[in-house]
């Protein structure tokens, strides 16, 4: 997309939202997959112990089972700041990813450590809730010492084309969040189409968000590469057209070292080895 075509202004309709999504250059699912499927078996410069490390100092190490107590919760912060006891050189994750009602847990357990407190909020996973409910509980994860505010898009709004009020619904929260990173998560299998993953992203991004990620980890369908090829060509277009640059994250199914791997060569041959950065 052109920086010279104009973003939609912040209090635009859902049918000049759908005219600007309409305009965006169409998919080709069949080509995106090709080309993900290329680019994550590229592979990663240097050797594979030091694209392991990059891809644990990229990491939110996750803890959100209704089970999870403050011990648990700090048990998890101990590996967060020591992923591998036995390797002195092993870097720690990027975050610690709890319920933001032990945020607090969190913040105290990694306090001068360097990790980040991630809070799930505003009624995660479904993000089906009153607006002043799920407001009220990102700045409370806020208060508590969360500097990252994971939340999930009121996915029956997008499906139901109602992107004006979406896009309302993410600017409130955008505000409550304050300071903190703000990870809008899409649930991508749930939408649909890879066009309509690149549309819910952009509709993300202009709400404010700092970094889009993929997936709850709640559902049987996680992360895939097409998926996250379609995210970081959207952010990229976005950071031309804006000035401003967005974060994507593979989340939900990454669950071993080949995995992380293949994601991180599908970004260092997509948008260059600049974009592994936490």
């Amino acid at each position: 997309m052109s920086s010279t075509r104009p973003l939609p202004s912040a209090d635009a309709s859902s049918a000049q939202l759908r005219s600007f999504l309409d305009a965006l250059q169409p998919l080709d699912t069949g080509e995106i997959r090709e080309r993900a499927g290329e680019s994550a078996a590229a592979g990663v410069p240097g050797s594979r112990a030091e694209a392991v490390y990059t891809a644990i100092r990229l990491t939110d190490l996750t803890t959100l089972e209704g089970t999870d107590t403050p011990e648990r919760v700090r048990d998890l912060c101990a590996i967060a700041v020591q992923p591998d006891a036995q390797d002195p050189h092993c870097p720690s994750v990027a975050a610690a990813c709890v319920y933001s009602d032990l945020a607090g847990v969190a913040a105290g357990a990694l306090a001068g450590s360097g990790v980040q407190v991630a809070a799930v909020a505003a009624s995660f996973p479904s993000g089906r809730a009153p607006l002043a409910v799920r407001v009220a509980d990102v700045e409370a994860a806020v208060r508590a010492g969360a500097g990252e505010i994971d939340l999930v898009i009121d996915r029956g709004a997008f499906l139901d084309e109602r992107f004006s009020e979406l896009v309302a619904q993410l600017r409130a929260l955008r505000e409550a969040a304050g300071r903190a990173r703000l990870k809008i998560i899409l649930e991508t299998a749930e939408l649909g189409s890879l066009t309509a993953v690149r549309n819910a992203t952009w509709l993300a991004m202009l709400a404010g968000a700092d970094m889009v990620k993929t997936s709850t980890g709640k559902l049987a369908g996680g992360a895939t590469l097409p998926d996250v090829l379609v995210l970081i060509e959207a952010a990229q277009a976005f950071e031309e057209a804006a000035g401003r640059s967005i974060g994507v994250k593979a989340s939900g199914g990454v669950r071993t070292a080949a995995d992380a791997l293949s994601y991180l060569s599908l970004v260092t041959a997509t948008a260059g080895a600049s974009w592994l950065d936490p």
